[in-house]
């Protein structure tokens, strides 16, 4: 199993960015998200996608609402 996150723009279409990480687990790659997540929106990137291989697990927005 790989786990990895897909950057995206605000209307959800693949971005290219920082090298894409695999991980072995869920719980790694929300970890790494936690700590990337300012430097994924610095690259312009609005959200991300977490994939486990070619199976969508769950999208989110990069942005806090206010």
């Amino acid at each position: 199993m790989s786990w990895v996150w897909r950057y995206e723009d605000a209307n959800g279409a693949p971005v290219d960015g920082p090298q894409a990480e695999d991980f072995t687990n869920q719980s790694d790659a929300e970890s790494w998200l936690g700590e990337s997540y300012k430097d994924l929106l610095a690259a312009g990137i609005d959200q991300v996608t977490l994939l486990e291989d070619d199976t969508k697990i769950y999208g989110m927005s990069l942005h806090t609402e206010s």
